[in-house]
């Protein structure tokens, strides 16, 4: 098994990718206490789950999403005559873009919507939003619920999650390609700051800076459209803010367009 030697900090250059990496993070953590036997993980599960619904009411993230699965499967098929492409693993790739496309467009309504159709979900949605809210003498069904076997518990937290199940897979389809579609190049921060143009005739979407582990400093990522800006910040101590090394720090910097 090999060990991951860089941490890799990443900046969405727009609102859409921005919204999929949230998602993403809070898909992951869903999975992990998903799994996870006591009280406690499966209180945090329901509320990443809620966190999740938040960001689907405020955001028209279906069409975002299928959008997002065509402009991907028709830069693909612009690269399919290319010399040294793979043509096996672009159809593969292909398939996979239609296939979750459909899917996304057989399902109807508001996605998550169905979730509210439990009195239980809707109870525990409705005191979330008071601090401690969810306490066994304001919700003593929950109470009764988080004590059940393990079987039921999970059976309920898959049902009340599965609407958003095929977004998840679209979402990482959508973040894995666009990850993989460039190659890092190595640069320097002088003084800890590094500064660049974007060309604004490419579509970037999403900027990586990789740092060896054994560097004491976090990159601090600013920037849009245009120019981007990389400061590699030395962390706080008690009594002192961050503050920008004053050392040269190579770094690999990956410019994501797809």
């Amino acid at each position: 098994m090999s060990v991951n030697t860089t941490i890799t900090y990443e900046f969405p250059l727009n609102e859409r990718i921005r919204v999929f990496i949230r998602l993403e993070q809070l898909f992951q953590q869903f999975s992990h206490f998903l799994t996870g036997e006591t009280v406690a993980d499966k209180r945090a599960a329901i509320n990443v789950l809620l966190d999740i619904m938040t960001i689907f009411r405020r955001n028209d993230l279906k069409s975002e999403i299928l959008k997002e699965l065509d402009r991907h499967a028709k830069v693909l098929n612009k690269i399919a005559n290319n010399q040294g492409v793979d043509s096996q693993k672009l159809e593969e790739l292909l398939e996979q873009l239609n296939q979750t496309s459909k899917k996304l467009y057989a399902t109807s309504g508001k996605i998550g919507g169905q979730i509210m159709e439990s009195d239980l979900f809707q109870s525990i949605a409705q005191r979330s939003s008071i601090p401690g809210g969810t306490c066994s003498f304001d919700l003593p069904e929950f109470h009764f619920w988080l004590e059940q076997d393990e079987s039921l518990r999970l059976k309920d937290l898959i049902h009340w999650s599965s609407p958003f199940d095929d977004i998840r897979i679209a979402i990482d389809l959508i973040l894995n390609f666009i990850r993989n579609c460039s190659s890092p190049r190595q640069e320097i921060a002088e003084a800890g700051f590094f500064q660049f143009l974007l060309d604004t005739n490419q579509p970037h979407q999403l900027l990586r800076v990789s740092l060896d582990k054994s560097i004491q400093c976090f990159a601090e990522i600013s920037g849009g459209k245009h120019r981007c800006t990389i400061r590699l910040m030395a962390p706080s101590s008690d009594s002192k803010r961050p503050s920008q090394s004053p050392d040269d720090i190579p770094f690999d910097l990956t410019c994501c367009l797809l």
